[in-house]
């Protein structure tokens, strides 16, 4: 086959791709390959890939020269990258084209790229999600576990026994203490209150008043004598 029969190949696919391709010279032509994203994240649009193909003399017979590209200035996708991607999407070529030798195949090879690299879309995604599930998961773990306590065993619960007891023991010393505090305050109270009356109705009133009474007598006396002398 020759320049001929890719002229026509060229015509078949300027039919099926009006609007997405684009002819660079007289062999060589580029084909814009929209992906279909049906779940998409967020804001990020369906990513473009642009396929530059040229026909050597010899083409079919030989495979065409291939260059994958994104478009200048694609936004990222967060499941594809053409810089990083672009060998893997490529080697997945090579199977069509030498099945397909001494046939048209550009329109087989745009069909198997745009399928791998929805395929690549898919399957990132999916393990992204499946990550976030095996996350989820952990940390609903972890929220239960702290609702189940730890297991009990004989050595577990010989030693919260232990444990008991001695923080009840130490309770009940403190709360001994406190009230014995708290009767040695009262009584202390008690005696400072002790009033007038009760001083008389325990007859300690008129005893201090007749000592007082000695007292100034005694102190009398000494004057006069002093005074006499």
């Amino acid at each position: 086959m020759g320049r001929d029969e890719q002229n026509e190949e060229r015509e078949v696919l300027s039919a099926i791709f009006p609007d997405e391709i684009t002819d660079l010279s007289e062999h060589s032509f580029r084909i814009s390959i929209a992906l279909d994203d049906y779940a998409q994240d967020g804001d990020s649009p369906p990513p473009t890939l642009l396929l530059t193909i040229t026909f050597p003399e010899s083409y079919p017979d030989v495979a065409p020269d291939l260059d994958l590209s994104a478009p200048p200035n694609a936004p990222k996708h967060p499941y594809l990258e053409i810089s990083s991607d672009r060998d893997t999407l490529v080697s997945a070529l090579e199977e069509p084209i030498q099945d397909n030798l001494g046939m048209q195949m550009i329109f087989t090879l745009v069909s198997t790229l745009k399928d791998g690299a929805e395929l690549l879309i898919t399957e990132r995604r999916s393990a992204q999600e499946k990550l976030k599930e095996v996350e989820a998961q952990k940390v609903e773990e972890a929220e239960n576990a702290k609702f189940q306590g730890e297991r009990v065993t004989r050595e577990s619960f010989v030693k919260w026994r232990e444990e008991f007891r001695r923080e009840m023991e130490e309770k009940d010393n403190k709360l001994r203490e406190e009230r014995e505090a708290e009767d040695k305050k009262k009584r202390v109270k008690v005696e400072e209150k002790i009033s007038g009356r009760m001083l008389w109705e325990k007859g300690l009133v008129g005893k201090v008043e007749e000592e007082e009474g000695d007292e100034e007598g005694l102190e009398k006396g000494v004057g006069e004598m002093k005074v006499e002398g």
